[in-house]
């Protein structure tokens, strides 16, 4: 069940923060992050492709995946690995799937008030969405640091829950200092291990088809793993 509840915050948690095209404001750090915050107002969906890197303890060599994610103001998203293995998560307003299709398999988290465990604290991260200000973050996690590197500000996150912190204590965002665009998140996860994404092609408030969110499960075996 760790090793599941692994996955979907690999899988999820990338989409925690996202940014946008917007003009940079100044260079101080906390500038950059009150500038950033306000220029997510605007958003409405968002789509890119990434490269995902994920280096394990037990591993020589990293394991890298590519594909594309989908964004739809407040809290939808689909975040789908294409290569080298098809895997989906998508996360409805009160609903996550993990999908697999070439298995016909899905796996179905609520994410309503009644389901409660380390686990729903993990992906209760996921109601953050889009912050609006400064205080939003602050609600969810305390900001450990900032730093600036070849044009890309660096933020350094600690989820407050510690059922939440125990798993995952650690998320990173990058962006874009010039555009506040995306460029990266790492996911830093309690053994050490973690996975880095790069987002490319991003596009700021692209129609998105509303099925993309609404999965056919006709002839998928579905099972809840958490359920009581």
């Amino acid at each position: 069940m760790i090793k599941i509840a692994s996955q979907i915050r690999a899988l999820c948690l990338s989409t925690v923060v996202f940014c946008l095209d917007a003009p940079a404001q100044n260079s101080d750090p906390n500038g950059l992050l009150t500038s950033w915050l306000n220029a997510q107002t605007n958003i409405q969906t968002w789509s890119a492709d990434f490269t995902q890197t994920r280096r394990l303890k037990a591993l020589t060599q990293p394991l890298t995946a590519t594909g594309h994610v989908y964004f739809a103001a407040p809290n939808l998203f689909r975040w789908e690995i294409k290569k080298p293995t098809s895997t989906m998560a998508i996360r409805q307003s009160d609903t996550l799937y993990v999908l697999y299709p070439r298995l016909k398999r899905a796996e179905k988290y609520p994410l309503d008030s009644a389901n409660s465990g380390p686990w729903k604290d993990t992906l209760a991260l996921l109601d953050a969405g889009f912050p609006r200000s400064r205080a939003e973050v602050e609600s969810r996690f305390n900001i450990i640091s900032q730093n600036t590197r070849d044009d890309v500000h660096e933020i350094a996150l600690q989820p407050k829950v510690p059922t939440a912190r125990k798993f995952m204590p650690e998320i990173r965002i990058g962006f874009d200092i010039r555009n506040f665009s995306l460029r990266e998140t790492v996911l830093v996860f309690a053994d050490g291990s973690t996975m880095e994404n790069i987002f490319t092609n991003a596009q700021m408030n692209p129609k998105i088809d509303e099925s993309l969110f609404n999965p056919d499960l006709n002839g998928y075996k579905i099972s809840e793993p958490f359920s009581k």
